[in-house]
């Protein structure tokens, strides 16, 4: 989908009134309610259209993956204005950094949280506020065709199973073409011994998404969240350089079929969240490790 600048044509600019010499408050306001308004339609629509098309879902997944931090709110308005972006910041940040926008490039949209504010039941509420954002593909950064680099196999498993939140045991009796099964009445994952490493990754990656969605209340049904931890093993695989080709997201219409737009979010939520958890305690991990590397004697 293109950009939606000409939506924001004037965002930036103060309405003023006829004589145009003072600022009229109030039109203010309602220009930015109005440009709020369209923003949230198009995170409605968005979800609406993932929710309809396997291959959407599995873009709007990839833009999740590159923007683990950003809500799902605001990974649905990339997708739908820069599809392909892997680094985004505002204009001054870029000037701060040293890059450039360059000439003729349309930024695009995202919700920055704002103030607290108190709702008529007495609830909290935070308002939202517009952000123009630029990718580092619309800079003059010459960092912008960097590949991605990765930790090695074994660091990448490790940090996988860093701190996971059940006991993890090799089996040699799994199911024909199970490789990894988390089980909820003993909360432990059992995995098949002597795959390769992108079997682990893919194996583990889902039953540890599994475990992290159980509770432990006793209530957790795996066929409630087959598909949030399906979804996880995917995002988790894009952010370490597993190898996806034997994902497929053709059956999403069903799965999510006759849901709202605030619904197929809450689902999108869930696997955000539970992705976020695992992916969070790898960074720490190979962080912690690439720094003791760099601590290590030379010989």
């Amino acid at each position: 989908m293109g950009s939606f600048d000409d939506l924001f044509q004037h965002g930036n600019e103060q309405p003023v009134t006829q004589n145009s010499k003072f600022f009229d408050k109030e039109a203010w306001k309602k220009q930015k309610q109005e440009q709020r308004e369209i923003v949230y339609s198009i995170i409605e629509n968005t979800a609406e259209d993932v929710a309809r098309d396997g291959v959407k879902f599995q873009s709007y997944l990839d833009v999740q993956s590159r923007f683990d931090h950003y809500s799902v709110a605001n990974a649905l308005l990339i997708l739908a204005q820069k599809p392909d972006a892997t680094r985004i910041a505002d204009f001054d940040t870029w000037k701060e950094q040293g890059a450039y926008i360059r000439k003729k490039e349309t930024g695009f949209y995202i919700l920055e949280p704002g103030d607290e504010y108190r709702r008529d039941d007495g609830t909290v509420g935070i308002s939202y506020n517009l952000k123009k954002m630029f990718d580092i593909s619309q800079t003059g950064n010459s960092r912008k065709r960097e590949t991605p680099t990765y930790p090695d196999d074994r660091t990448c498993i490790k940090a996988l199973m860093d701190h996971a939140p059940v006991p993890i045991c090799i089996s040699d009796t799994l199911p024909e073409g199970t490789n990894a099964l988390y089980q909820p009445d003993t909360r432990e994952i059992h995995i098949r011994k002597g795959m390769d490493a992108g079997s682990i990754f893919r194996a583990l990656s889902q039953e540890l998404a599994h475990a992290e969605m159980d509770t432990g209340d006793g209530r957790y049904r795996r066929a409630d969240h087959t598909f949030h931890a399906y979804c996880v093993s995917y995002i988790l695989c894009k952010q370490y350089g597993v190898d996806t080709s034997g994902y497929s997201f053709d059956r999403i219409p069903q799965v999510l079929e006759g849901m709202s737009a605030k619904e197929i979010r809450a689902e999108l939520s869930v696997i955000r969240e539970t992705a976020g958890e695992i992916s969070g305690r790898m960074k720490r991990m190979i962080a912690q490790y690439r720094q003791q590397k760099r601590q290590e004697p030379e010989h």
